[in-house]
């Protein structure tokens, strides 16, 4: 019941306002201000502070600094396997397997279209019926740095507008099309197995999404999908390797083709993951 009204309250908020107002706050730089929303945050979430790179909070210049941190070198190891597919982000498995056609599993008993998903790349759609997904939510403590799940070559990315729900598991249960109606920025790469999409979703007090190569993306209700300049970006990308950041909490999606890979059996709705530990595994060329 308190899930349904929370949801429901979303739709009530304006939630583009309570965005941008999080958005500046989050990025105060006086010394007393950061430190304090810093040290509040963490007293309300457990960070493993003792992998941040930097003193905390006194080598970070605003909150969102600190939120969108980096680890010190090691802390996230790269399963080496060539077949291994990696975990993009530190988070908590939502949902994952296969699509029903261009059904993708959202939470039990609701479904959203690949087609929506995608947006303006709705041709790409049918390379990827029934094939397989992950959908990762990162929650407040987690590291926000989303990276590469394989190796590939990014060839495309694109802004897609949208609304700017909360996606917690609560929500993701009582709000249809969850992640097909919020902002997002969806990353395509060619692989040694086919193409593979990477989508990262925007969410309520996300003040924006950022890549190392387009720098920050600045969410907007309305207006046509944008596609993204990729020429400062590096077209190959190695297993691990940076692909972008939430300025605040939000949800990673994974797209694979049919018959290019499977999940691991302990992979399943709920379970913690972290960036670089082996999710799934490719399969063989040919199988």
């Amino acid at each position: 019941m308190l899930a349904r009204l929370f949801a429901f309250l979303q739709y009530l908020l304006p939630k583009y306002w309570l965005t941008a107002l999080v958005y500046r706050l989050a990025r105060v730089r006086v010394p007393a201000v950061k430190n304090m929303l810093i040290r509040g945050f963490l007293k309300l979430f457990d960070v493993e502070l003792e992998e941040v790179k930097g003193r905390v909070p006194e080598d970070f210049h605003t909150f969102n600094d600190f939120f969108i941190r980096e680890l010190k070198d090691g802390a996230r190891p790269v399963d080496p396997k060539p077949t291994a597919i990696v975990s993009p982000a530190d988070g908590t498995l939502s949902q994952a397997g296969a699509l029903r056609g261009n059904r993708i599993l959202q939470a039990k008993g609701i479904d959203y279209s690949l087609e929506d998903l995608l947006a303006a790349d709705v041709d790409k759609a049918a390379e990827f019926g029934d094939g397989a997904f992950a959908t990762i939510y990162l929650a407040p403590y987690n590291y926000h740095r989303v990276h590469a799940p394989v190796d590939g070559e990014l060839v495309a990315a694109h802004y897609v507008p949208g609304d700017l729900f909360s996606v917690n598991s609560k929500t993701a249960a009582h709000v249809p099309g969850l992640f097909s109606r919020t902002e997002r920025l969806n990353l395509h790469f060619q692989t040694a197995f086919g193409p593979m999409v990477v989508v990262l979703v925007g969410a309520l007090n996300v003040g924006s999404i950022s890549t190392p190569w387009s720098g920050e993306i600045r969410p907007r209700k309305s207006g046509v999908v944008e596609r993204i300049d990729i020429s400062a970006a590096p077209r190959q990308v190695r297993k691990g390797d940076l692909l972008g950041w939430f300025n605040m909490g939000s949800t990673v999606i994974v797209l694979l083709p049919p018959g290019s890979a499977t999940w691991h059996d302990e992979f399943k709705a709920g379970v913690r993951t972290i960036m670089g530990e082996a999710i799934g595994e490719l399969a063989a060329p040919g199988a």
